[in-house]
């Protein structure tokens, strides 16, 4: 995915098994924040961060919704302890990530593994891709005004 291209229509479905798609955010410029995995240190930071500037980012014409290749019932847990506002997406399978070009391999305290490369894609009202945070960019205790001071 680069700045330029639509995000894909289909994006997935959430702790609730509800689908979302990028057409239910028409007319909204969309936060679509990929993390590695549930309640790790980073990823709880990245989440909460983006939690306490929720209203923020509603205010300004966005919707948030985060990604990560974790199970729906992981995802909730996630969202219940730290009382996340947003929907994350369940992407299981991968297809999500994968078309997305943020999976693949990674290297890791000195180790080759596979796994998501912590990415948020910010799109316009159209879905239309207009800023991309990669791994090294992203400041997971700032990343809203990051994503705010940017967009």
């Amino acid at each position: 995915m680069e700045i330029g291209q639509r995000l894909p229509e289909v994006l997935g479905k959430d702790q609730d098994g509800k689908e979302w798609k990028l057409s239910d955010f028409a007319g909204k410029k969309l936060v679509l924040y990929v993390y590695p995995k549930d309640s790790t240190p980073g990823c709880t930071s990245e989440a909460c961060d983006l939690r306490d500037n929720y209203e923020r980012f509603l205010s300004l014409g966005y919707a948030v919704i985060g990604v990560s290749i974790q199970s729906a019932e992981s995802h909730r847990k996630f969202i219940e302890k730290y009382s996340l506002p947003f929907p994350l997406i369940a992407d299981t399978e991968k297809s999500l990530v994968t078309e997305l070009g943020v999976y693949g391999e990674k290297l890791m305290y000195g180790k080759k593994t596979v796994g998501t490369f912590r990415t948020t894609f910010i799109a316009d009202e159209g879905g239309v891709v207009r800023k991309i945070f990669t791994p090294k960019q992203i400041k997971v205790k700032e990343h809203s005004s990051q994503i705010l001071g940017n967009s």
